[in-house]
């Protein structure tokens, strides 16, 4: 079970990346978990944003720091350092365009490609309010994430459908992921502990997830 917390009070720091096509709803889906807020004139990201939330997860106050980048070819130059250290990711498509949903695909293996293979990934359906305009059937949606191993949910970030729902769920998995390595590994350095900063892909120095007491990115 999962709760709401102080965001300046936390256990542990994960970081999480939202990627997609432009126009998708990433920055409102951010906005609306992060702020509780939703601006119908939105604008595409320029370069990288990023927010926090703190939840509660059996008992540990979990911080999530989120990434948000824009979707469009240009910015790919930031690929490596947008994915360096990120835990989780939601993968975010237009329930009303279908080209974004197309498009899941190769989100998904650019972000295999630069992160760890235990990375927890979400499948977002974004805009559910546009009920009327649905490109893409939810099942259609469900299956596609099932064979990929990834979890689903759609969501509205204007009528604030599902978004807690989405982000507390990705980062109790996330937190469930990173418990089961302590109990299976034991001390072993990667898995994070209390005073201890991880790197969960071993291919880079950013830290994924930390205590903080490291100081990271507080």
């Amino acid at each position: 079970m999962a709760h709401f917390c102080r965001d300046d009070d936390y256990d542990y720091l994960f970081k999480v990346v939202l990627i997609g096509d432009s126009g998708v709803g990433k920055t409102n889906l951010l906005s609306r978990f992060s702020k509780n807020e939703f601006n119908m004139e939105c604008k595409s990201t320029i370069g990288v944003e990023f927010a926090t939330r703190s939840i509660e997860v059996d008992d540990k106050i979990i911080k999530a720091q989120i990434w948000d980048t824009a979707g469009q070819e240009r910015y790919r130059a930031i690929t490596s350092a947008y994915y360096r250290g990120a835990v989780g990711a939601l993968i975010v498509y237009d329930i009303t365009r279908h080209v974004t949903f197309e498009n899941v695909e190769r989100w998904l293996k650019e972000l295999r490609d630069h992160t760890d293979q235990n990375i927890v990934i979400m499948l977002v359906g974004n805009k559910a309010d546009l009920r009327h305009l649905r490109a893409i059937q939810m099942d259609d949606a469900k299956l596609f994430a099932e064979r990929e191993n990834n979890f689903f949910m759609e969501t509205s970030a204007l009528e604030s459908l599902n978004v807690e729902n989405a982000f507390t769920e990705l980062l109790t998995q996330i937190y469930h992921v990173v418990s089961k390595r302590a109990l299976e590994v034991g001390s072993d350095p990667m898995v994070p502990s209390r005073g201890q900063t991880i790197n969960v892909g071993g291919k880079d120095d950013s830290p994924a997830a930390v205590k903080k007491n490291e100081g990271c990115c507080s």
